[in-house]
């Protein structure tokens, strides 16, 4: 087989190149590990960004996004038991959607096959050769137990932080920054009407909760924990108790339910530089991960593929290799933004194990120096609702 790009990874990065590439007429094969099964039936939360929801509406896969997702156009931070709007709409003229992120990807899978799109899924034994040539190709065991080679012009590792991509480039050649949070994230999803009409993060001696939404009736929660915390010692009781004391205060109180759903989340930050060897192109979480706080991931796996999409389409047309040589330089610059952005959100509103009196108030004193202040307000909506994307 041959294709000019093969896509390693069916999740945001690798569906959404795959459909830019097409609107410019340029081929390309998609190999992922799951099924679309498994892919549409792992519920992942999602905050989508202005400009994550303009390029989808763009493109013709937003509409179920801007039908079905709710608009936010502020966020609320609760500290010190009292309500701070961040009025986003207000400040820099921008939103958020609450979207998730499986039915982002329920959206793009079938709009790629109603448009013949070449996707593999379950896929097996994969793996990447001659990507510091000009003839990569991605080997990889299909569903029906055939071995088969895909040569390419250009490889985009977009298979997530446990694939083969990042992996595949030789250790000498990439420098990779992590960084493991001392907490985790205790999430649920329950059957109960919403609590707010925006998303609440809560700063408290306790720990940092955040209240969200998925429907009308089904709402999503989280609350700080250790990160080895064992989700099936808590009762449902025992659960909303603790939510409700991170979030008291001015008469607010959460509206509980049924819990159907709870599990720890992890809390990591990670980069590799750079995001290019050779042929070979990393995009989201192949290439950088972070923490939930900030709520950039999947878009920033977006961002990263309008920058790739725009070079690689340079580079088929006209053959010239600019856009290829910037895109790791390109992509890093607002991935580090990100970073920051999101290490700042955690690191203020979450409580260190070892938080003394000094650092609670030092957060107190940060969450009024940005609730209190036009710039620091503004700062916050205009990095949580998204920077311009490159492309």
């Amino acid at each position: 087989m041959r294709t000019r790009v093969g896509i390693l990874g069916a999740g945001p990065a690798g569906l959404v190149l795959s459909l830019l590439l097409a609107e410019q007429g340029i081929a390309s094969v998609i190999v992922e590990t799951r099924t679309r099964e498994e892919i549409e039936r792992t519920i992942r939360a999602g905050v989508l960004e202005q400009g994550t929801v303009d390029l989808l509406v763009r493109h013709g896969v937003g509409d179920r996004a801007l039908a079905q997702g709710a608009r936010h156009d502020g966020v609320e931070l609760r500290f010190g038991g009292a309500p701070h709007r961040i009025d986003f709409a207000g400040l820099v003229g921008r939103s958020v959607w609450l979207y998730p992120q499986h039915e982002v990807l329920k959206d793009l899978i079938a709009a790629r096959l109603a448009a013949s799109a070449d996707i593999r899924f379950g896929c097996s034994e994969v793996e990447l050769r001659g990507i510091g040539g000009d003839r990569p190709a991605i080997a990889f065991t299909g569903a029906d137990g055939a071995r088969e080679e895909l040569e390419c012009a250009v490889v985009a590792g977009c298979d997530g932080s446990n694939g083969v991509s990042r992996r595949s480039i030789p250790e000498a050649a990439r420098t990779e920054h992590f960084r493991a949070y001392p907490f985790g994230w205790f999430g649920i999803l329950a059957e109960a009407p919403p609590s707010s009409e925006e998303l609440v993060y809560a700063h408290s001696e306790r720990g940092f909760a955040l209240i969200s939404t998925r429907s009308p009736k089904v709402q999503r929660m989280y609350f700080q924990c250790a990160p080895d915390e064992d989700a099936d010692s808590w009762s449902d009781a025992r659960i909303w108790d603790e939510l409700q004391a991170r979030v008291a205060g001015g008469g607010f109180s959460l509206q509980e339910g049924a819990i159907f759903q709870k599990g720890v989340i992890p809390m990591r930050s990670f980069a590799c530089e750079p995001m290019r060897h050779g042929r070979l192109f990393l995009a989201g979480d192949a290439a950088h991960v972070v923490p939930p706080t900030g709520a950039k991931g999947l878009n920033l796996a977006v961002a990263d593929v309008a920058v790739l999409a725009r070079a690689l389409t340079e580079f088929f047309t006209t053959g010239a290799q600019t856009g290829l040589d910037d895109y790791s330089a390109t992509a890093l610059r607002r991935v580090w933004r990100a970073q920051h952005f999101s290490w700042w959100m955690t690191s203020m509103l979450h409580t260190p194990p070892d938080a003394s009196p000094f650092d609670i108030r030092r957060q107190l004193g940060e969450l009024d120096m940005v609730t209190g202040s036009r710039a620091g307000s503004a700062y916050l909506a205009e990095a949580y609702t998204g920077w311009p994307l490159e492309a």
